[in-house]
């Protein structure tokens, strides 16, 4: 049985903005479909095995959320203490979904339908923690002070440790959640096991 993997890919990088330019900032989704072929559910599946994308230790996998994250960031020493007082997101989530690469029979198209709207349905949830994640991230940054730190250095290894602790809460709770989903009865089964025996 294929699964679902979550690769959790964090990049940060710093730059300065003043903070009068902050607004609300918006996450950008993008689908990255695969090509898979087929004219039943069980080829469509054996399909998605041969040709899903690679995912860590999990080989090949039906689909997979993966995010870009980098940061507008401003630290400004502020009498002996340094403060961020700009910590702006750009947060890219891919997902990465199996399409048939022809026209499918109307009984299969059904099938179909109803087994990659669960599958994207899941990876959405995947989207949503990673945007959890990074509101909490610029909660807790924005306005973090480290005393005596003029040279704003304490202050980034001070981030580093807090942005781990949130990443790993994050990383977490997707595994909880794909271990529900995918577990015998779990709905990603569910759905596996209704296109491989339908029509």
């Amino acid at each position: 049985m294929k699964t679902i993997f979550l690769p959790c890919v964090l990049a940060a990088t710093a730059a300065a903005l003043p903070a009068a330019a902050q607004t609300e900032w918006q996450a950008i989704e993008e689908v990255r479909p695969y090509s898979i072929s087929g004219r039943t559910g069980a080829e469509l599946y054996e399909s998605i095995g041969a040709h899903g994308p690679k995912a860590g230790v999990a080989g090949r996998v039906i689909a997979h959320t993966t995010f870009k994250l980098t940061w507008t960031r401003k630290y400004e020493p502020q009498d002996n203490a340094c403060a961020i007082v700009t910590n702006r997101p750009k947060l890219i989530i891919t997902y990465t979904l199996p399409k048939p690469s022809a026209a499918l029979p109307p009984a299969v198209k059904s099938s179909w339908d109803g087994f990659i709207s669960g599958v994207a349905a899941h990876e959405r949830v995947h989207g949503e923690t990673i945007k959890e994640m990074v509101k909490e991230i610029e909660t807790m940054s924005v306005g973090l002070t480290v005393a005596d730190d003029p040279d704003c250095k304490k202050i980034r290894v001070e981030l580093t440790r807090r942005l781990g602790e949130i990443s790993a809460r994050q990383r977490q709770r997707g595994r909880d959640f794909d271990k529900v989903e995918m577990g015998d009865g779990g709905n990603i089964h569910q759905l596996i096991l209704k296109l491989v025996n339908g029509p």
